[in-house]
């Protein structure tokens, strides 16, 4: 009796040691996914609009994107949140896919440096990374904008150390590694794994997450090194699915942009897996080899996604444009195509008679440029009223502006084989006239923007701003019907009175700017709106400039004005 006693409280203290192990595992995969987040988040915000920057500076150099997305990715820790930038950027025209291939090729190889950050909680100075989350703690209670941003990526780092430890404690306990440890074993197969990888790692939508996950399984002997390797490497294509989710309802570039970094994504991984799996025949396992190249096995996993990325990003440049022109030809834009109704005039048959398609390509710009017009007044009174009545027209025109851009810029290179000389200069004054036309289509969207921004921080203009600002756009308005009919009728007596316009608008920007600042001095306005104030006559003085560019075209062709 007493001997059954004793052995019904070891069954009972051991179902509580496992229940205990459990719920610490699950708490310490938790907070390691929240404190990814908080990290992420502090280095986002302290560092987001100068990457933003780096990001519209980028050329069309491969190795220089790939080294900004390298880079970037380094210092938010989150490959998902760089593609998803980019992304932006491309599907608003900021971008080639071409810019933004390399950079998230380079992302891909900035997020595995949370690999190697998880993995050096295998050495016994990983304890003391722990004080990151108490001095972290203390700087966000600092009124200091900077301080807090900081203090939240120490909180994010040492709470990721301290849901490491509490992993790590998990897997000693005997039942769940032994349990671990069968459930790996039976799921032997490289591509068993490697599927694991992408389903779990899809769900998550953080690869990072998932890779220092298996690290720490690694360590605790809860799963193999080669097996922990196949699973990280299902996770490098799992984490495209956040790039496939953000490129929905975008434009059809970045949907492009996002199948491209699909496809490499397969291929790369599953060549790999597919290497990997042939040595394991031949009782070749990486993992070993790893192993006894570094001092760990978790370093060594960390280090293999680091080598992998290393290896094969470099290497799929060459391959980018191919794949570009593949993707047009596969992935075709519905809306383009449908789009197709928004050009009036021009037509590939009128190519066959240059002067007819010369004067149908003018009334197509003249077309053009109505639109403009319209969406500049939607935007303006977006801005200043903070109405969204009009917010879906804003981008449906700004997408029949741009696709008017294109296809009369298309028109016109087709065009200019076939004109005389003198022809020649109003086919090249049209290229400038149409950039000049997208252009303030642009900052139409700009306005758009902008009044989104000001109404989450529940910002808005006084009405004596906006009343001042009346008299600018007042201006601005005169400019557009007075561009529009010297650059219909060739008119040149009006150029005159257009240039006195563009400098009254110049002047009346200084005086908006000044009459700002004293309202922010007599507290009649909030110093919160500078920037967004500042912008929106910047933006304004930007349409005139274009509008005399478009005046002037008639007599130069590059839009300057006279002397």
């Amino acid at each position: 009796m007493f001997t059954n006693e004793k052995f019904s409280y070891k069954v009972i203290a051991m179902s509580t040691e496992l229940i205990k192990a459990i719920i610490y595992l699950f708490v310490g995969v938790s907070i390691f996914i929240v404190s990814m987040r908080i990290m992420s988040s502090g280095l986002k915000k302290i560092s987001g609009k100068g990457l933003k920057r780096l990001f519209k500076k980028t050329q069309n150099n491969p190795l220089a994107g790939l080294g900004i997305g390298t880079v970037v990715t380094t210092a938010i820790q989150s490959s998902d949140a760089t593609s998803c930038i980019v992304l932006g950027f491309i599907n608003a025209g900021a971008m080639t896919i071409y810019q933004g291939l390399s950079i998230i090729l380079g992302a891909y190889i900035g997020t595995t440096i949370t690999g190697v950050l998880v993995s050096f909680s295998s050495f016994s100075l990983s304890i003391y990374l722990l004080l990151f989350a108490f001095i972290g703690v203390i700087l966000t209670f600092i009124n200091n904008e900077k301080c807090k941003n900081i203090g939240e990526i120490l909180t994010g780092l040492g709470f990721i150390f301290f849901s490491l430890e509490i992993m790590k404690s998990s897997f000693q306990n005997p039942d769940i590694n032994l349990a671990c440890s069968k459930i790996f074993s039976s799921l032997s197969n490289p591509f068993l794994l490697y599927l694991l990888g992408i389903v779990i790692t899809a769900l998550v939508q953080s690869s990072s997450a998932i890779t220092g996950i298996v690290i720490i399984m690694i360590s605790g002997g809860a799963i193999a090194v080669d097996s922990g390797i196949y699973i990280i490497i299902g996770a490098t294509l799992g984490t495209v699915a956040t790039t496939l989710l953000a490129s929905v309802g975008g434009d059809i570039k970045g949907k492009r942009t996002a199948w491209i970094c699909f496809v490499l994504r397969f291929i790369t991984s599953f060549l790999t897996i597919s290497i990997l799996a042939i040595l394991t025949t031949q009782n070749i396992y990486l993992g070993e080899l790893l192993t006894q190249l570094f001092s760990s096995f978790e370093f060594a996993a960390a280090m293999f996604l680091v080598f992998y990325n290393l290896l094969f990003m470099p290497l799929l440049i060459p391959f980018l444009k191919p794949c570009i022109k593949l993707s047009e030809k596969l992935i075709k834009d519905k809306k383009e195509e449908g789009m197709k109704s928004v050009i009036h005039y021009i037509d590939a048959h009128l190519l066959k008679s240059p002067n007819i398609a010369i004067m149908q390509t003018k009334r197509e710009i003249v077309h053009m440029f109505e639109l403009s017009k319209e969406n500049y007044i939607r935007g303006y009174e977006r801005i200043t009223k903070q109405t969204t009545e009009q917010d879906k027209s804003i981008l449906e025109v700004e997408d029949q502006i741009d696709y008017l851009n294109k296809a009369i810029t298309d028109f016109l290179i087709k065009l200019a084989n076939n004109v005389s000389d003198e022809d020649s200069k109003k086919v090249g004054g049209y290229f400038h006239v149409i950039n000049d036309i997208e252009r303030i289509g642009d900052h139409a969207c700009n306005f758009l923007d902008e009044s989104k921004i000001m109404v989450e921080d529940e910002l808005k203009f006084s009405d004596e701003a906006i009343s001042e600002v009346d008299e600018l756009n007042k201006i601005i308005i005169e400019m557009f019907d007075l561009a529009l009919i010297i650059f219909r009728h060739n008119d040149t007596d009006d150029l005159k009175k257009l240039h006195i316009l563009e400098e009254k608008t110049d002047e009346l920007s200084k005086s908006l700017a000044q009459n700002h600042y004293h309202r922010i001095t007599q507290n009649s306005c909030s110093p919160e709106l500078t920037s967004f104030y500042s912008e929106l006559i910047t933006e304004l003085e930007r349409v005139a400039d274009h509008l005399t560019n478009i005046g002037y075209s008639i007599v130069d062709p590059i839009g300057d004005e006279l002397e």
